[in-house]
């Protein structure tokens, strides 16, 4: 297969379909608006105590990871629901393995908040 060649168009493209996937993801997804408020609410506090440039590219990240991940588990489940109506063990556990990363993201993430806000704070 021939390489297409660069193209602004297509890249800018590209970003289109991207930022329909996330604005989609933030629409149908009832988790989304949990990690919506959540991200609201570290922004809000980040500014309000006056976090540090590294502490607030470590928030950055943490939010970050905890947004893909639950992307990708939302990827994970939508595909494996066209996969099969049914019930299936095999599927389940992947699902149950998508949903798991998330948490360890989330609980990463909390990890870094607590860190970052908890001296801030005393």
């Amino acid at each position: 297969m021939k390489p297409q060649r660069f193209s602004i168009r297509s890249r800018l493209k590209s970003f289109s379909f991207a930022l329909a996937g996330i604005r989609g993801f933030i629409i149908r997804e009832h988790n989304a608006w949990i990690h919506f408020a959540a991200t609201l609410v570290v922004v809000t506090a980040a500014i309000w105590v006056k976090v540090s440039r590294l502490e607030a590219a470590a928030l950055a990240m943490a939010i970050g990871l905890v947004w893909v991940t639950e992307m990708l588990n939302t990827c994970l489940e939508q595909a494996m629901d066209l996969i099969s109506k049914e019930r299936s063990p095999r599927i389940a556990f992947i699902k149950d393995l998508a949903a798991g990363a998330v948490l360890v993201a989330a609980l990463t993430a909390l990890a870094i908040g607590l860190f970052i806000f908890i001296p801030h704070l005393l």
